[in-house]
């Protein structure tokens, strides 16, 4: 399904920024969430990011991964933990299952770089 158009500024709007995943650990209780910390760099800092990825990744080896994060997604609370932002992912979905692929930089960049 393609989502409605919206406006560049629209999308100007999304702080989209490489951050890398420096801890990850289960979330207690929860069959799905890892609570991820990421540095974004000296701007943005340290963010806690939750995400349903449990099941999904060996996410213990998804540290010191750089990925795409959403900065300034409103933070949203969840299992007692607040999320400060998104890890970016594709998500291809099958008839049977869905394969999650985390996005990633070709290449080690500084953290907090501006994604356009």
């Amino acid at each position: 399904m393609i989502k409605p158009l919206i406006t560049y500024s629209d999308f100007e709007k999304l702080d989209m920024r490489i951050g890398t995943i420096i801890q990850a650990e289960e979330v207690l209780g929860s069959q799905k969430l890892i609570k991820f910390t990421v540095d974004l760099g000296s701007e943005a800092g340290l963010r806690t990011i939750l995400s349903g990825i449990k099941k999904d990744f060996d996410w213990q080896a998804l540290i010191g991964t750089q990925a795409l994060v959403l900065v300034n997604l409103e933070p949203k609370g969840m299992m007692g933990l607040e999320s400060q932002g998104m890890i970016l992912m594709a998500v291809e979905r099958g008839e049977q299952a869905e394969k999650i692929t985390l996005l990633v930089p070709q290449e080690k960049i500084p953290e907090g770089t501006g994604v356009e």
